[in-house]
């Protein structure tokens, strides 16, 4: 026979997770991820609050369709859709990746309807990098 759980400290008063709904964003920023093997596309506010997200293997894409270009696009849509509704005008962007996505993020983010203040590609370049481990055997 299940057990009754009790209700400790029901909250009457108060909301409940319709902070991010409620507010209106103007301008925001894009981040757009593109690697060989995903796309992820996060959008933010100026101070760096996430709004809304998705990726491609979020979207239902599996394996090797998931860096595809047309995963990237789907991918843009679906994270835009919702900040769109929210009232988003004005957008910057910053790319980081070599994937196949990278522009067909690009041009989905352009058709969209939201005015691209500028666009940055911000993939990390090593300057030499890290040393490498020594040899195992000589």
């Amino acid at each position: 026979m299940a057990k009754a759980i009790p209700r400790i400290g029901l909250r009457r008063h108060g909301r409940i997770g319709t902070r991010k709904s409620t507010r209106r964003i103007p301008k925001g920023v894009i981040h757009v991820q593109a690697s060989f093997h995903n796309t992820i596309v996060t959008v933010t506010d100026v101070r760096g609050q996430v709004v809304s997200w998705s990726s491609a293997g979020t979207c239902k894409f599996r394996g090797k369709r998931r860096g595809s270009p047309f995963a990237a696009q789907t991918t843009v849509g679906d994270a835009i859709r919702t900040v769109v509704d929210q009232g988003m005008k004005r957008a910057d962007v910053m790319i980081k990746g070599p994937g196949l996505g990278r522009d067909a993020a690009l041009r989905a983010i352009r058709r969209s309807g939201i005015r691209l203040t500028f666009i940055r590609d911000v993939t990390p370049l090593p300057h030499n990098g890290c040393r490498p481990p020594k040899k195992r055997r000589v």
